[in-house]
Parts: structure tokens; sequence; C-alpha cells
């Protein structure tokens, strides 16, 4: 794992109104602040393709070089989605990206990005298409 922790031990699982578990912050998170990295087992994207159809694997992530799967990370398989995030995935190297605040995130929330494909908007239970 990354040497480089950033927020990791501010970040907890709890149960989600949303889907199951999510990660919730326990301290104030300001916006753009780098708050975990993503990194993972780097696969291609026919194992990419595979694992999504085969194992109904929805963490994987894709920085422009490389697939990254998160599944067995400790944390951030419990990322949830929301079609107004408040993190954004950024940038960080060919092996791994960012998770990153999209604005100030109050100690408690719960850590949100937009998962960014169509089948989730059908599905979606954040707090913006519950209620329309």
């Amino acid at each position: 794992m990354d040497n480089e922790k950033y927020l990791y031990n501010f970040i907890e699982i709890r149960n989600s109104f949303i889907q199951g578990n999510g990660l919730f912050t326990s301290i104030d998170i300001n916006k753009d602040s780098k708050i975990l990295v993503i990194e993972g087992e780097i696969i291609d994207k026919n194992e990419c393709l595979r694992r999504e159809k085969e194992e109904s694997n929805v963490y994987i992530f894709w920085n422009d070089t490389n697939f990254i799967d998160t599944a067995k990370s400790e944390k951030l398989k419990y990322l949830n989605h929301s079609c107004t995030p408040n993190c954004y995935v950024t940038d960080r190297d060919e092996k791994t990206l960012f998770l990153a605040a999209s604005f100030d995130i109050n100690s408690g929330e719960e850590l949100t990005i937009d998962y960014g494909f169509k089948e989730i908007y059908d599905q979606c239970k954040c707090s913006t298409c519950s209620t329309e």
C-alpha cells in the first residue's frame, strides 16, 4: 500500500442511506483536498470487461493508462455513487489516482462520486434521485 495516506485514518466505513455501507469523514475536509489514493490491482481492458461481466465488479477505475481494480481495498470499495457527488477522481500517476473533495465536506458526511456509467442512473438511490 502507498506510503501517502492523506486522510485515510479519518475515513470510516458506516451504514449508508444510499447503498449498504459507505465512506464517511470524521473531520471537515476543504475543497480540492486530496482524501485518498485510489490504488489496486492493475488489469488490462479484457480482464476489466470480464470482471465487470462475470463478477459484477463495479470497483474498477480508469486513469487513461490503466484499469485499477479496487475490489480488494479496505475502504475504496465502499465509495458510493451520487448524482450530486461531493468528491471527484483526479490524476496522480500511471498506476494510481486521487480521490479529492469537490467542495467543503463536513465531518460525518458520506463521501460520494458520480460513477459515470448510464446504467447507474436507472437504479440510483442517492438523495437527488430519491426525491424526484
